[in-house]
């Protein structure tokens, strides 16, 4: 008589990741903190297709044909807008979650390919001022480190409303990064937790937002872009809020961008994807006539020159890269695998920055770590990667026969899945249909 063996069926709903995070919340009591972004699946830009040209287009040679990839951002009101090379920037992030040598590196990176980076939470440092041919220099709710001075500094400032990771939100660092410079520079006691507010002191309403860039234009003799930075929420309205307050350039960041630390419930459940809020960002500009004149930068899992021209084809003037550019300078690279296994991880998924143990010298405030990290040669891997970024988003821009990044259109893309093709407003790919189309929002 045969013997039927019976397979075990693990539940859909409680599955085993799910069984192990109620199995610590039980044991400790405390909701879960990690960085990275949402890690969750969500319909993103692997769901997009160009749609080259053969027959009804005309393609560029790359060879012989030029396609451009300059960018001017803040020209709206700025003296001095910035002029770069590339639309791939460095996203905000904070010395304190990162190390000095790192922040080093990103504005070494950047300017070797003529784009800029930005200061994130906790002031502004020499090094990063130094080797930054284009630093934004970010004001955020907690004000850390927040002087006139480095307002003057600075090449453009991004007030700071919303992170995609973690919009309404405010950020977290664990007191074993506060060390005495990092505490020096944010006002802090050294070694204790610190939580920053989840809105500006003196934020009551968008009003207050005109007031605010009033302020910082006659700081900064009206010579400095301001952007305004959102997380992906209610995009249409935001951005149509920060564009009437005075913003030159808007910042929009999907939950697919990263953070340093932050409740896990928080990363994977409160805001929309970035593929969603593109349009919704473009909508707004558009109905106010401003679409290219106020710039659009999309963050919030870039990983590609596909996901550039992507975003550029929804209607961005630019894109961010945060966690994508740690990975370039060496964070969770396989060659400290056996590091991260003590730290009960592995290379590739690797996201306790908060507990500044990085092995690869790059999230962390432990001097003998961050000795690990090369900031030239970290800088020279960054420059790298945004270049490979770069002549890939103008390979894809010549088959669709576009001579210059910013010629890139909704019309050259088409969805895979309904979810995409309804968030992208572009049509199901072998057909005219775009679901929900004439929705309103």
């Amino acid at each position: 008589m045969t013997q039927h063996r019976t397979v075990p069926r693990q539940s859909a709903t409680f599955d085993p990741s799910v069984i192990a995070e109620i199995q610590r919340a039980a044991d400790t009591g405390i909701y879960d903190i990690r960085g990275w972004g949402a890690k969750r699946a969500l319909p993103h830009f692997d769901d997009l297709l160009f749609l080259g040209a053969s027959m009804s287009r005309y393609p560029l040679e790359g060879y012989r044909e030029r396609c451009g990839t300059d960018v001017v951002l803040g020209d709206r009101n700025a003296t001095y807008p910035l002029h770069l090379e590339t639309p791939v920037t460095i996203a905000g992030m904070s010395f304190g979650a990162l190390s000095g040598r790192a922040k080093e590196a990103l504005g070494r990176g950047a300017s070797e390919v003529g784009t800029s980076t930005t200061t994130g939470d906790g002031g502004m440092t020499p090094e990063e001022r130094d080797q930054s041919k284009h630093l934004v220099y970010q004001y955020l709710p907690s004000r850390y480190g927040m002087n006139p001075d480095d307002l003057r500094k600075a090449d453009a400032i991004e007030i700071v409303l919303g992170q995609g990771a973690k919009p309404g939100g405010g950020g977290m660092l664990l007191g074993q990064k506060i060390t005495e410079r990092v505490a020096g520079m944010r006002t802090l006691p050294q070694g204790v937790d610190q939580r920053s507010a989840s809105r500006h002191p003196d934020w009551t309403g968008p009003d207050d937002l005109t007031i605010k860039i009033a302020e910082i234009r006659e700081i900064t003799d009206w010579e400095k872009p301001i952007y305004v930075k959102v997380g992906a929420t209610r995009t249409y309205y935001d951005v149509k809020l920060a564009v009437h307050a005075g913003a030159d350039v808007v910042v929009v960041d999907g939950m697919q961008g990263g953070t340093a630390a932050t409740q896990e419930v928080f990363i994977e459940h409160v805001g929309i994807p970035t593929l969603a809020a593109i349009p919704q960002a473009v909508q707004a500009l558009q109905e106010l006539g401003v679409h290219r004149k106020v710039q659009l930068i999309v963050s919030g899992g870039i990983r590609s020159g596909a996901d550039v021209a992507k975003a550029m084809a929804l209607g961005a003037d630019a894109v961010a890269i945060g966690t994508a550019a740690l990975i370039a300078l060496g964070d969770n690279d396989p060659r400290w695998q056996a590091e991260y296994e003590a730290l009960g991880t592995t290379a590739g998924a690797y996201d306790d920055f908060q507990d500044g143990k990085d092995p690869a010298g790059i999230t962390t405030q432990d001097p003998e770590l961050q000795m690990r990290f090369d900031p030239v040669e970290g800088g020279r891997r960054l420059a790298n990667y945004i270049r490979v970024l770069t002549m890939e988003a103008q390979t894809i821009a010549r088959a669709c026969g576009k001579a210059h990044l910013q010629h890139l259109e909704p019309e050259d893309l088409v969805a895979v899945t309904i979810e995409a093709a309804a968030m992208a407003r572009v049509p199901l790919a072998g057909t005219s249909w775009i679901p929900g189309a004439g929705a309103t929002l």
